[in-house]
């Protein structure tokens, strides 16, 4: 699926007769994207939500693997610059949650203030606040962004101490192996395969070779380490 999208059979502003509706989705990893709220899934509800309000749907913005503990997303400051740029592309921006947008709550306020200054909204499917105009309302999607916030924060608090305790046990955290080593199954923990580091006999021998022209040389020169500014190193 694309990042972002226009409608189509999108129609003129003039020839549009109801008002229109951007889709902001986004997943944070991949395997949230496979077993969690996916893509596919919030298009659908965000798609029936805006059949049901009215919405005519004038454009897509698709964020994968991305957090939205920040604004450092492509797609979404794709969306932002059109929402911004007096076009009057949509005037509304739909989520599945808040935290969809954003889960730090100070840089929630400030992009829904400037996207309040070109007239458009942001409006959660799940968490419907009411006309914000009433500061009860705006009160209470302020308590959701805080909310969100801590949450974030909470797991991510319990991922680094799971993952702490899971390298204490000698077990593999993720990514891909350093070089000269590959991941062998050590144990399984009902569903969850636990992978521990292992010497790979083939790239083990590079990284051996590698050591060995760093500290003697190939046999027709010194010691081939390298210096800043990318000289060769001369034996002492």
């Amino acid at each position: 699926m694309k990042s972002h999208k226009q409608a189509s059979g999108s129609r003129a502003r003039d020839s549009v007769s109801e008002p229109r509706a951007a889709l902001y989705m986004r997943v944070s990893t991949g395997r949230q994207a496979e077993h969690d709220l996916s893509i596919q899934d919030q298009c659908q509800q965000l798609k029936f939500w805006c059949r049901s309000h009215g919405y005519a749907v004038a454009a897509e913005f698709v964020e994968a693997g991305a957090s939205a503990g920040d604004d450092r997303r492509p797609v979404f400051q794709q969306m932002i610059e059109r929402a911004c740029d007096g076009e009057n592309a949509f005037d509304v921006i739909v989520v599945h949650s808040y935290s969809r947008f954003f889960r730090e709550a100070f840089e929630q306020e400030f992009y829904l203030r400037k996207l309040a200054k070109h007239n458009v909204r942001v409006v959660s499917i799940t968490q419907p606040v009411g006309d914000e105009s009433e500061p009860v309302h705006a009160m209470m999607r302020k308590v959701i962004a805080l909310f969100d916030e801590y949450q974030s924060k909470e797991n991510a608090k319990h991922v680094i101490r799971s993952m702490k305790e899971n390298a204490r046990q000698g077990f593999w955290n993720g990514a891909t192996a350093p070089l000269g080593y590959r991941l062998i199954e050590a144990e399984k923990r009902g569903t969850k395969v636990k992978k521990k580091l292992d010497i790979d006999p083939v790239e083990a021998e590079c990284v051996r070779l590698i050591y060995t022209l760093y500290q003697y040389g190939d046999g027709t020169s010194g010691a081939l380490g390298v210096q800043g500014g990318g000289q060769v190193a001369q034996p002492q």
